[in-house]
């Protein structure tokens, strides 16, 4: 066999190698964008009663017609507390669905807010500046229980 067909060969046993690694391997969701909630409870974590002593924090960052992370969640009757972080223009944060949003705030300004979750579903916030929302500036609120 010439040198050639050798490393042809050696190459296409590395292609099928590779292959079948790839393959065994399980797709994973991008966890960049997504921060997990603190939260503060008086029972253990692993009870899984819904407690409305829970707070789920969260800071959202706003920039260049975005949200960071694009999705939060909670369960129904946690208090929910967003800082909004914005940093570029001006925006603010909105969910109409809780009636909550932040004043339009400049760039490396932020403000929080409080509300208790008491809707079950998906709720969208977005930025109401402008055309923002529909230029991509919402995410978006799950908020589960029984």
């Amino acid at each position: 066999m010439s040198k050639t067909g050798i490393i042809i060969l050696v190459l296409i046993i590395i292609v099928i190698g590779v292959i079948f690694w790839l393959s065994g391997k399980t797709a994973k969701a991008p966890i960049d964008n997504i921060s997990p909630p603190a939260t503060v409870t008086s029972e253990p974590a692993t009870n899984p009663v819904v407690n409305s002593n829970t707070v789920q924090e969260y800071t959202i960052n706003g920039r260049d017609f975005e949200f960071s992370p694009a999705f939060i969640s909670a369960n129904k009757g946690d208090t929910v507390r967003i800082t909004f972080k914005n940093f570029g223009g001006t925006h603010d944060f909105k969910i109409d669905e809780y009636n909550v949003a932040t004043k339009r705030i400049s760039n490396d300004q932020s403000e929080t807010i409080e509300f208790t979750a008491d809707k079950i579903g998906t709720f969208k916030y977005y930025c109401s500046v402008g055309q923002h929302r529909a230029m991509g500036m919402e995410g978006t609120l799950m908020v589960v229980g029984d």
